[in-house]
């Protein structure tokens, strides 16, 4: 297999979390929020990590390795998820370590013909498309297997190119800026079959449930062009119609900037006390390749 496409290479900006263990797909379940019994059928999954009160503390992807069930996240929070996670191991038997050293992880962009359109292994690199985005997959293999490249500014096209496909399939990611912020359907979650509604308990699930149920989500992800400017994850925004929320994603795109939000749904609603002073900004709200309710 080759890293043809100029989209293509080294993701450094995410790090690598390795479960082995009897225990390690059985831990999982009570941890995320997605039903990780289908990892066994070879499906990748979509997951939030929340705390008690239901806000996500990471969003992770999980994939079938033959090494382990392996999390792909980002780097700055990725230490912090796992001295969180080691916590709750108590008597179960699973290992938890950042596997970062031994796995190198990549994205391609385009076609796969040998993709079976769930997780495989080629050639000893992993390959699973990323959620719903059928044109796009990550690989992770050893180190030795995988392109890398030293120069700096070829790594941050690549995470930009590779933020700026997550804005335009409306795939979100949580930072440290972001962490604990959102309820899983505030980040569109349950339209990404990212939370199962069918699986036993797991931390959160009560408050994800609860708010799945009484089907008052006020906050949903948004996709928006911003106007040039420096703009942070975690920024808070109003925008001129009145809904309120908090910048989620950025990438900048043939001089202007696009972005994913949790905005109030409805105008006037009030802004997360979680957000700093928020900005008025005029943006204009862009399609998601999905439906919202």
């Amino acid at each position: 297999m080759t890293i043809a496409s100029a989209s293509s290479g080294r993701l450094t900006h995410l790090g690598v979390l390795r479960f082995t263990g009897a225990d390690a797909i059985p831990f999982l379940q009570g941890q995320v929020s997605n039903d990780t019994q289908r990892l066994t059928e070879n499906t990748p999954l979509l997951a939030a990590y929340s705390n008690a009160q239901g806000r996500v503390l990471a969003l992770i992807y999980l994939l079938p390795h033959s090494s382990g069930v392996i999390a792909i996240l980002p780097r700055e929070i990725l230490r912090t998820t796992l001295e969180r996670m080691r916590k709750f191991i108590l008597r179960a038997k699973v290992q938890i370590e950042d596997a970062g050293d031994s796995l190198a992880l990549a994205g391609y962009v385009g076609m796969m013909p040998q993709s079976s359109g769930g997780y495989t292994e080629i050639d000893g690199i992993g390959v699973a498309p990323v959620g719903h985005d059928k044109n796009r997959y990550w690989l992770i293999a050893a180190a030795e297997k995988l392109p890398s490249t030293t120069d700096a500014a070829e790594a941050k096209r690549i995470e930009d190119e590779w933020r700026l496909a997550d804005i335009r399939a409306g795939l979100p990611q949580v930072y440290a800026a972001t962490s604990e912020a959102f309820v899983a359907q505030m980040l569109n979650l349950d339209l990404l079959d990212g939370i199962s509604f069918t699986k036993g308990c797991y931390t959160g699930q009560e408050i994800i449930a609860r708010t799945q149920h009484l089907g008052r989500i006020k906050r949903r992800l948004f996709r928006l062009q911003l106007p040039p400017g420096t703009w942070e994850i975690g920024q808070a925004l109003r925008l001129a119609d009145g809904r309120q929320g908090r910048l989620t994603e950025v990438a900048q795109s043939n001089g202007h900037m696009e972005a994913l939000a949790v905005l109030s749904v409805e105008p006037g609603a009030a802004v997360s006390s979680h957000a700093p002073t928020e900005i008025l900004v005029n943006a204009t709200e862009l399609p998601l390749p999905y439906q919202l309710p």
